[in-house]
């Protein structure tokens, strides 16, 4: 990483502007393919919006934005959109302006911020270090604790996520592997306010935002109908593609903001990229090469998926504080994506190149993503060796479809469960760390609802001699593995194996408290 440190520094003399939609250059020859490229993922994909942008050698060559917003007018390089765990490096990039500060040490024991602090082992909470909440070797299973941030809304607050994680059993030893996990990023978010003397929002405007002149960022209370021009997100329902309404004018903050709660704006994401790829002398004095070199250092070693092997020919894919190291085609890319609620992000950046792009859409696409990342990776990194928008997406389609026939179990028989019938499993449920359900008659039919995450509320439901709960709002559904004996466990899983993993409801483990009121 010594060499990408120099290519910061190198890069002292140039300036970056983030252009706006207006400014950049569609109407090129260059401008002209990413068109062909982005049309022909939204027309395969039905998207209904998303907004793009082209970083090339330093200057941004390219924006598009299609769609429109619920108010009617389009979605533009303005148009915030929800960049979900793009947030992370953000994060990531406070906490490393409060080191630069001299106010908290990357090596510094957790317990220093935030006495409260407690993993499951001991000896973890004592050695967890403020580096080690950002890089995903901490033993947690992945998406360890995840309910406690989404859906929301929810009643979970910061300081419930850090009394959990006590509860919550390791998968490996500590630093020796990698599993996503997004708990730790909120007491990193902690840490970060409790050193730098103010809530992380407040820290994220005043030490990120405002000095890199990103306008349109919000993180933490804020009102839409005041800012304006905020994109909503859309989830598939019946084959389709629907809108999440607003919850009022207000959005409030949310527990899970560290880790994902950030929106954007395109042309505040390209301002972001930019002060990554060619920073001005300005932005090297407000964060300097060392504390870049440390984010973008990686510091564990990340499991390389086939797909990656035989698109990319990827040989290394690490994790650094808040980005994924990596190499594409023998380019080496710095990147990270985001999900979350109907908003799909990406940002990757090759150094050596000084360019990148952005992608920000405002519906669940992953495989939309996943194949506009690809066409715009190549672009850069081997123009020669891309392939069709339509063949990447059918290959994608075809394994989508075996993997459900292989892994994903027919539910098709299932039926209304009866109060008759769970006569000993009705009652009020609690484990430690998400705390109660109730699981009770409703009619002739049975209701499992959560109490400080109300949408998880949905009917149960028999399939042969197993039950599942099917949610009110869509969420993945979970089995119900009853105890077999009195005084038991009842735990839950994932009907749908390969589910978003922030549904963990294998890390659940409820004891029953008393019987439904």
């Amino acid at each position: 990483m010594k060499s990408c440190a120099r290519i910061v520094v190198a890069s002292l003399a140039l300036a970056f502007c983030a252009t706006t939609a207006q400014a950049a250059a569609p109407a090129t020859k260059q401008g002209t393919g990413f068109d062909r490229v982005v049309d022909a993922v939204v027309a395969y994909y039905h998207l209904p919006g998303l907004a793009v942008g082209v970083i090339d050698h330093g200057k941004v060559v390219y924006t598009r934005e299609v769609g429109t917003l619920a108010s009617g007018k389009p979605i533009d390089a303005d148009t915030l959109f929800l960049i979900a765990s793009n947030s992370k490096a953000m994060t990531s990039t406070l906490l490393a302006r409060l080191v630069q500060q001299g106010k908290l040490r990357w090596d510094d024991p957790v317990t220093k911020y935030l006495p409260t602090f407690r993993m499951y082992d001991p000896w973890v909470t004592q050695n967890m270090q403020v580096g080690d909440l950002l890089v995903h070797h901490s033993g947690l299973p992945e998406g360890a604790g995840d309910l406690m941030l989404w859906p929301t809304p929810n009643d979970f607050t910061p300081q419930d996520v850090i009394h959990g994680l006590r509860y919550l059993k390791p998968a490996y030893s500590f630093r020796a592997g990698y599993a996503y996990d997004n708990t730790l990023y909120i007491v990193a978010g902690q840490v970060a306010a409790a050193a730098g003397g103010a809530p992380y929002p407040t820290l994220m405007r005043r030490e990120v935002f405002d000095p890199l002149g990103m306008t349109r960022c919000q993180i933490g209370t804020w009102n839409r109908d005041e800012v304006g021009n905020v994109a909503d997100p859309h989830v598939i329902e019946g084959g389709q593609y629907v809108a999440i309404s607003a919850h009022g004018a207000i959005v409030h903050a949310t527990t899970m903001e560290a880790a994902g709660g950030v929106r954007c704006s395109l042309h505040d994401m390209l301002t972001w990229a930019g002060n990554w790829l060619v920073p001005t002398p300005q932005q090297l004095q407000w964060l300097s090469p060392q504390q870049r070199h440390a984010e973008w250092t990686p510091y564990n070693p990340m499991p390389i998926s086939k797909l990656k092997r035989e698109w990319d020919g990827t040989l290394f894919w690490g994790y650094g504080y808040g980005w994924r190291i990596g190499d594409v085609d023998g380019e080496m890319t710095v990147s990270h994506t985001g999900t979350l609620e109907g908003m799909y992000s990406a940002m990757t950046l090759l150094p050596f190149k000084k360019s990148g792009f952005v992608i920000l859409i405002n519906a669940e696409a992953d495989n939309a993503r996943s194949v506009l990342i690809e066409m715009l990776t190549k672009h850069f990194t081997a123009p020669d060796k891309a392939r069709s928008v339509q063949s990447y997406a059918d290959e994608l389609k075809r394994d989508d479809e075996q993997r459900r026939i292989s892994r994903v179990p027919d539910t098709s028989s299932r039926k209304p469960a009866t109060p008759a019938e769970l006569k000993n499993e009705l009652g009020v449920w609690r484990d430690p760390w998400f705390g109660e359900v109730h699981l009770c008659a409703k009619g002739n039919e049975v209701q499992l609802a959560s109490a400080k995450s109300p949408t998880l509320t949905g009917k149960v439901m028999r399939v042969g001699d197993k039950y599942l709960v099917h949610w009110a709002h869509g969420d993945a559904e979970a089995w119900l593995r009853f105890p077999q004996q009195a005084g038991g466990t009842l735990h839950m899983a994932k009907v749908d194996p390969d589910a978003d993993f922030s549904y963990d409801y294998e890390d659940l483990a409820f004891t029953r408290k008393g019987a439904c009121e």
